[in-house]
C-alpha cells in the first residue's frame, strides 16, 4: 500500500474517532498517534494535514457534502461514509495538485475496505458531483 493511501486511511480513522468521541482535534491527534509510533513521518504528516484541513473546515465541508448528497442528512449517513466524504472533500479543497480522479478513486478503495458496497456507489456519486462543481467554480484546476 502506498504512503498516501495509508495516510488517507489513518486520516479516516482519526476523523472517525473525532466524530464518535466528540473530542477536540488536538486530543484526537495526541491519543491516536500515541498508539502508532511505528508510522513514518511522511505518512503521519500527510494524515495530520488532511485531518487538520477536514476539522478546521468542517462546517464548510459538511455544507458541500450536504448539498451534493441528495436526500441525505449528515447525521443519517453511516459514520465511515460521512468521514470518507469529509476527508476526500478536504483533499479536493486543500490539495489542488492531486488530480480529482485520484482523490475519488482513493476514497472508493478506502470505502471498499471499511464500508459497504452500497456506500461505494453513494460516495462516488457525491464526490463526482462535488469535484465537478469545484472545477466549474474555479476552485480546482480543470480536468484534474
Amino acid at each position: 500500500m502506498g504512503t498516501r493511501r495509508k495516510s488517507r486511511e489513518l486520516c479516516l480513522q482519526m476523523l472517525f474517532q473525532w466524530d464518535m468521541g466528540k473530542q477536540a482535534p488536538e486530543q484526537v491527534c495526541k491519543t491516536f498517534w500515541a498508539e502508532r509510533s511505528e508510522v513514518d513521518q511522511g505518512t503521519r504528516g500527510f494524515a495530520d494535514d488532511l485531518f487538520r484541513t477536514a476539522t478546521d473546515r468542517q462546517q464548510e465541508i459538511d455544507e458541500i457534502i450536504q448539498k451534493h448528497a441528495q436526500h441525505w442528512r449528515m447525521e443519517r449517513m453511516a459514520t465511515v461514509d460521512r468521514n470518507v466524504l469529509r476527508a476526500s472533500v478536504a483533499e479536493l479543497l486543500g490539495y489542488n495538485a492531486t488530480p480529482r480522479p485520484v482523490i475519488i478513486n482513493e476514497a472508493l478503495e478506502i470505502a471498499r475496505k471499511f464500508s459497504s458496497p452500497e456506500s461505494v456507489q453513494f460516495i462516488n456519486g457525491v464526490l463526482d458531483s462535488v469535484g465537478k462543481e469545484l472545477e466549474m467554480a474555479g476552485n480546482r484546476p480543470q480536468g484534474k
